[in-house]
């Protein structure tokens, strides 16, 4: 199955999901290897959405400076 990419906003509530299931006292260690996994694979992507936003907000800037 195709999955659709995730926007930002969807990754980050997935984020705070994440981080609010290890904030409970019932953790299993292979579980939460597997959902730490995810989560960092979650703020990666998040960084490099942010990181594409950026990068055209400078283009722009620039563009928009020379003319």
């Amino acid at each position: 199955m195709i999955k659709k990419e995730q926007s930002l906003k969807e990754l980050m509530v997935e984020l705070e999901e994440l981080t609010a299931w290890f904030e409970g006292v019932d953790l299993d260690l292979e579980v939460s290897l597997g959902k730490y996994e995810r989560a960092l694979a979650v703020a990666e992507l998040c960084r490099k959405k942010l990181e594409a936003v950026e990068n055209k907000v400078i283009t722009l800037k620039n563009k928009y400076r020379n003319e």
